[in-house]
């Protein structure tokens, strides 16, 4: 595995960013841009998903406290519906790129594709939250915050156990969908949810 980067990027400031939700049946997708301050180095950066939870919420505190700029934003349920998951995980990461209160000069992006409308050059990096630090950032606040939100939501919504699988296709989700029914937080365009809303 590559090691992590120098935050200037050919002598540029750069961004990060990465999301966190694609996957599930249930709330919004978030995204996460976030600029590292390379005077000021974070151990521990990782990918999201190989850290505990414990880990994951100490470095989010360290990254909110230590980055030069960071930004936190979403797309709806609605508009993943609208637009597809896809089209929707990339408006949430413009919107995270282009809510930083420092203009990047350079933006590295998780995957295979650059969102539109940015602020600045951009580049998709494949594997990038296991390669660039500022990527693991974003995807370590993004993760986190997304967590939390679809938390919440199950006390709103009990009964679909949304708080130990965070809105995942697990079986007891599916099964809590065809007892309890597709509610307002469920997108009605992912296979299993449009399924029953059909019938």
């Amino acid at each position: 595995m590559e090691p992590f980067v120098s935050e200037v990027y050919e002598g540029q400031l750069f961004a990060g960013a990465d999301e966190a939700g694609r996957g599930p049946l249930a709330g919004s997708v978030v995204a996460a841009a976030v600029i590292l301050d390379p005077n000021n180095l974070i151990l521990g950066l990782a990918d999201s998903k190989k850290l505990s939870e414990k880990k994951r919420n100490a470095l989010a505190e360290e990254i909110k406290e230590k980055a030069l700029s960071y930004c936190i934003s979403f797309a709806s349920v609605a508009e993943i519906d609208e637009l597809n998951i896809l089209h929707a995980s990339m408006l949430a990461m413009s919107r995270a790129i282009n809510g930083l209160s420092v203009v990047p000069e350079h933006a590295l992006i998780d995957g295979n594709r650059v969102p539109l409308d940015l602020p600045c050059s951009a580049e998709a990096v494949i594997k990038g939250d296991a390669r660039e630090a500022s990527i693991s950032a974003a995807s370590i606040l993004a993760k986190v915050h997304r967590d939390a939100e679809i938390v919440a939501l199950a006390e709103t919504y009990p009964g679909y156990g949304l708080e130990k699988h965070k809105g995942y296709p697990t079986a007891q989700h599916l099964l809590a969908l065809e007892t309890l029914g597709v509610t307002p937080i469920h997108r009605s365009s992912f296979a299993p949810v449009k399924k029953i809303l059909q019938r």
